[in-house]
């Protein structure tokens, strides 16, 4: 009986602490309305510059979304919207802008002059390749003047 217990407290205590997937918003148009006008401008300002420039590789967009004192906390990514577009065009080639953000977009959050944008992802586990687990990445921009004059997210150096 002490057995069967203790089995069942072990299985109901995995059960209990299994991760619940992250898990992308469908409506990016609804999370977009939500807000005072500020905050709907500072998000739409964001979600193009990831569709258009970020995603779609459009470097000659980078002034319309971005300060030219750009300041970016990545540390595999150089400051400055011309550093930016160097870096980026070195890396990727321009592709068709799509509607929407195709990257698994969790939330878009905005505060003040800051927005965050929340993606899942996807990683294998370190304990059995052969499993899956997801977790949540962010990219946090502050705007200025309606542009984007600074960028955080949790990258580390490779």
């Amino acid at each position: 009986m002490r057995s069967l217990l203790a089995t069942l407290l072990v299985a109901v205590a995995t059960a209990a602490s299994a991760q619940v997937p992250v898990t992308p918003h469908p409506e990016h148009e609804r999370m977009l309305a939500t807000g005072d006008a500020r905050a709907v401008a500072n998000k739409r300002l964001v979600y193009d510059f990831w569709r258009e420039v970020f995603e779609g590789a459009h470097m000659e967009f980078a002034d319309k979304y971005m300060a030219e004192s750009y300041i970016q906390h990545n540390p595999n990514v150089p400051t400055g919207r011309a550093a930016f577009v160097e870096f980026f065009q070195r890396v990727r080639k321009p592709a068709p802008v799509e509607p929407r953000i195709k990257a698994p977009l969790v939330a878009i959050v905005a505060e003040g002059d800051l927005v965050v944008l929340s993606f899942a992802r996807e990683h294998a586990d370190p304990k059995d390749a052969s499993k899956k687990y997801t977790t949540t990445w962010f990219d946090m921009f502050r705007i200025e003047n309606g542009k984007i004059a600074e960028h955080w997210d949790p990258a580390v150096k490779p």
